[in-house]
Protein backbone atom coordinates (compact mmCIF):
# COMPACT_ATOMS: atom_id res chain seq x y z
CA UNK A 1 0.00 0.00 0.00
CA UNK A 2 1.49 3.31 -1.10
CA UNK A 3 1.08 6.34 1.16
CA UNK A 4 1.84 9.95 0.30
CA UNK A 5 2.10 12.68 2.92
CA UNK A 6 0.26 15.91 2.01
CA UNK A 7 1.08 19.21 3.72
CA UNK A 8 -0.02 22.81 3.34
CA UNK A 9 1.74 25.84 4.80
CA UNK A 10 -1.71 27.51 4.80
CA UNK A 11 -2.99 25.13 7.49
CA UNK A 12 -1.54 24.73 10.99
CA UNK A 13 1.34 22.29 11.31
CA UNK A 14 0.67 19.00 13.06
CA UNK A 15 1.10 19.30 16.83
CA UNK A 16 2.02 15.65 17.27
CA UNK A 17 3.31 12.59 15.43
CA UNK A 18 0.82 12.68 12.56
CA UNK A 19 0.46 14.12 9.06
CA UNK A 20 -1.94 16.88 8.02
CA UNK A 21 -3.18 14.41 5.40
CA UNK A 22 -2.25 11.12 3.76
CA UNK A 23 -3.20 10.03 0.23
CA UNK A 24 -3.69 6.28 -0.19
CA UNK A 25 -5.82 4.03 -2.38
CA UNK A 26 -7.56 6.86 -4.22
CA UNK A 27 -8.53 8.69 -1.03
CA UNK A 28 -7.13 11.59 0.94
CA UNK A 29 -7.47 11.28 4.71
CA UNK A 30 -7.31 14.72 6.36
CA UNK A 31 -6.45 14.74 10.05
CA UNK A 32 -8.72 16.60 12.45
CA UNK A 33 -8.28 20.32 11.94
CA UNK A 34 -8.40 22.64 14.89
CA UNK A 35 -9.56 26.20 14.19
CA UNK A 36 -6.06 27.67 14.28
CA UNK A 37 -5.06 30.35 11.79
CA UNK A 38 -1.73 29.15 10.34
CA UNK A 39 -0.41 32.68 9.76
CA UNK A 40 -1.10 34.10 13.22
CA UNK A 41 -1.31 30.95 15.35
CA UNK A 42 -4.50 32.30 16.92
CA UNK A 43 -7.91 30.72 17.34
CA UNK A 44 -11.19 32.64 16.94
CA UNK A 45 -13.58 32.69 19.87
CA UNK A 46 -17.05 31.80 18.53
CA UNK A 47 -18.23 28.41 17.31
CA UNK A 48 -19.14 29.96 13.95
CA UNK A 49 -15.68 31.47 13.43
CA UNK A 50 -13.97 28.30 14.67
CA UNK A 51 -16.02 26.13 12.31
CA UNK A 52 -15.11 28.42 9.41
CA UNK A 53 -11.41 28.29 10.27
CA UNK A 54 -11.37 24.50 10.64
CA UNK A 55 -13.03 24.11 7.24
CA UNK A 56 -10.68 26.66 5.65
CA UNK A 57 -7.77 24.61 6.99
CA UNK A 58 -9.25 21.49 5.39
CA UNK A 59 -9.72 23.37 2.10
CA UNK A 60 -6.04 24.44 2.19
CA UNK A 61 -4.87 20.87 2.67
CA UNK A 62 -7.17 19.64 -0.09
CA UNK A 63 -5.77 22.33 -2.39
CA UNK A 64 -2.22 21.10 -1.66
CA UNK A 65 -3.39 17.69 -2.89
CA UNK A 66 -5.01 19.15 -6.01
CA UNK A 67 -8.53 18.66 -4.63
CA UNK A 68 -11.44 20.82 -3.49
CA UNK A 69 -14.24 20.58 -0.97
CA UNK A 70 -16.30 18.94 -3.74
CA UNK A 71 -14.03 15.87 -3.38
CA UNK A 72 -14.96 15.39 0.29
CA UNK A 73 -17.04 12.25 0.83
CA UNK A 74 -17.03 12.00 4.65
CA UNK A 75 -16.45 14.28 7.61
CA UNK A 76 -16.44 13.88 11.36
CA UNK A 77 -17.19 16.90 13.53
CA UNK A 78 -16.09 16.90 17.15
CA UNK A 79 -17.85 19.48 19.32
CA UNK A 80 -16.93 20.56 22.82
CA UNK A 81 -20.65 21.22 23.37
CA UNK A 82 -23.41 19.56 21.33
CA UNK A 83 -25.53 22.67 21.97
CA UNK A 84 -23.30 24.33 19.34
CA UNK A 85 -24.54 21.90 16.67
CA UNK A 86 -26.98 24.29 14.95
CA UNK A 87 -24.50 27.18 14.82
CA UNK A 88 -21.75 24.87 13.52
CA UNK A 89 -24.11 23.36 10.96
CA UNK A 90 -25.06 26.80 9.60
CA UNK A 91 -21.42 27.59 8.74
CA UNK A 92 -20.60 24.01 7.68
CA UNK A 93 -23.35 24.09 5.02
CA UNK A 94 -21.70 27.08 3.32
CA UNK A 95 -18.63 24.98 2.43
CA UNK A 96 -20.41 22.22 0.52
CA UNK A 97 -22.83 22.04 -2.39
CA UNK A 98 -24.51 19.36 -4.48
CA UNK A 99 -24.13 16.00 -2.82
CA UNK A 100 -23.12 16.74 0.76
CA UNK A 101 -20.53 14.46 2.35
CA UNK A 102 -21.61 11.78 4.78
CA UNK A 103 -21.03 13.05 8.30
CA UNK A 104 -20.94 12.19 11.97
CA UNK A 105 -21.04 14.88 14.65
CA UNK A 106 -20.82 14.41 18.36
CA UNK A 107 -19.80 15.98 21.65
CA UNK A 108 -16.46 15.07 23.18
CA UNK A 109 -15.16 15.68 26.70
CA UNK A 110 -12.46 18.08 25.53
CA UNK A 111 -10.49 19.12 22.46
CA UNK A 112 -6.82 20.12 22.15
CA UNK A 113 -6.06 23.75 22.99
CA UNK A 114 -9.63 24.07 24.40
CA UNK A 115 -11.07 24.41 20.88
CA UNK A 116 -14.84 24.37 20.46
CA UNK A 117 -14.68 22.26 17.28
CA UNK A 118 -12.37 19.97 15.34
CA UNK A 119 -13.21 18.55 11.92
CA UNK A 120 -11.62 15.68 9.98
CA UNK A 121 -12.36 14.71 6.40
CA UNK A 122 -11.98 11.99 3.80
CA UNK A 123 -11.85 13.01 0.16
CA UNK A 124 -11.98 10.92 -2.99
CA UNK A 125 -8.81 11.64 -4.94
CA UNK A 126 -9.89 9.78 -8.11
Amino acid sequence: MAKQKIESADAPAAIGPYSQAVRSGGFLYVSGQLPIDAASGTMPETIQAQTKQSLENIASILKAAGLTMDNVVKTTVFLQNIADFAAMNEVYGQFFSGVYPARAAFQVAALPKSALVEIEAVACAD
